[in-house]
């Protein structure tokens, strides 16, 4: 009996073990067939804020309201919601498509931001508004100057663009901001820093020490100013200072182009604001938080909607992630395990 159960046993794990070869072929080919339609690529999605708000507002007054006043509420709820539905498709409603972008140093998301931009452009329609929802403390100056460009076709084109700053839009990320037609910012966010920074260490003595010699060949008086190898001159500094007063100067002459009543001269020191003081410099045209600003737009019975771009993940990446997933959870609940057990010995 216990020979034949060992022998089922081994009978089983093969015929698994075949499936899910099996399984892993198909995925494989199915996968392969997806990148051979070009099927790979980043997938549009498309989030109603408005109804999904509706929706869930409707079901916090039920659980709210008396078991007993439910039914009847719910029946009002239902009545108030076809009675919209028939408002909104006798007149077209204001739409307002909202946007993310939460960049880094290398501002990452330009590539989907611009490919969402060219979307809009042949969507938008006269009374239409593109919210940005922004979130950036800047970065490179070309990376983050292509992405206020991105900003900039969308006013060019004449569609109104507001850009809703939570937490921080400093540097590069200011250079965004101020591309919108009107700026909010909480009170706390982080606004400005409208300056140039850059820093290269120098190893030159510490190699000299260990008689490492670095021969550096150029050709042009100033294609390399300043090295990380070699010995720096007091004629390179110079050159690279100027570098970064010229790069500064087109940050302002950016800044001022798209905010002319702003004081540059007052606000371009590198130096940074929270959003009530931002307000009194001029650098924003109001406080208050991105939630508070869609939440007025669907109270207007505007469409809120938000557009997106969602990366499809490949079988071998969603299998990475499903283990990165487990071994995050199965951290956690060691860490919060350790501190119960802290707190329960106190």
């Amino acid at each position: 009996m216990v020979e034949w159960l060992a022998e089922y046993g081994l009978f089983l794990a093969k015929t698994a073990t075949l499936v899910i070869a099996i399984g892993i072929i198909l995925a494989l080919v199915a996968h392969g067939r997806r990148r051979g339609r070009g099927d790979s690529e980043a997938r549009l999605k498309v989030t109603e804020l408005d109804e999904r708000f509706q929706r869930r507002s409707r079901q916090l007054n039920l659980a709210a309201a008396p078991k007993a006043r439910r039914r009847q509420l719910s029946k009002q709820l239902r009545r108030s919601v076809k009675l919209t539905q028939k408002q909104g498709a006798s007149q077209e409603a204001e739409r307002v498509w909202v946007l993310d972008f939460d960049g880094d140093l290398k501002a990452s998301g330009t590539p989907a931001l611009a490919e969402l931009v060219s979307l809009l452009l042949e969507t938008i329609r006269d009374g239409d508004e593109v919210v940005l929802r922004l979130q950036s403390g800047g970065g490179l100056v070309h990376s983050y100057g292509l992405a206020a460009a991105q900003l900039d076709r969308l006013r060019d084109a004449g569609a109104r663009l507001t850009v809703c700053v939570d937490k921080v839009a400093a540097s590069g990320g200011y250079m965004m901001a101020c591309c919108a037609n009107r700026l909010i910012a909480a009170p706390f966010a982080v606004i400005g820093s409208i300056g140039v920074v850059a820093q290269i260490p120098n190893v030159h003595r510490l190699l000299k020490r260990h008689d490492v010699d670095v021969e550096l060949l150029t050709a042009g008086r100033y294609k390399r100013t300043l090295t990380v190898l070699g010995e720096n001159s007091e004629e390179g500094r110079t050159k690279f200072l100027e570098d970064l007063e010229s790069t500064h100067d087109l940050f302002k002459r950016y800044v001022s182009a798209r905010r002319p009543s702003l004081d540059i001269e007052k606000v371009a020191t590198g130096e940074i604001w929270y959003g009530s003081e931002a307000l009194e410099a001029g650098l924003i045209d109001a406080v208050g938080t991105s939630d508070a600003y869609l939440l007025e737009k669907q109270r207007d019975r505007a469409r809120v909607l938000k557009v997106s771009l969602t990366p499809r993940s490949g079988l071998m990446g969603k299998l990475g992630k499903g283990v990165e997933s487990g071994v995050e959870t199965g951290i956690d609940r060691v860490l919060q395990r350790v501190e119960d057990l802290r707190w329960q010995r106190r």
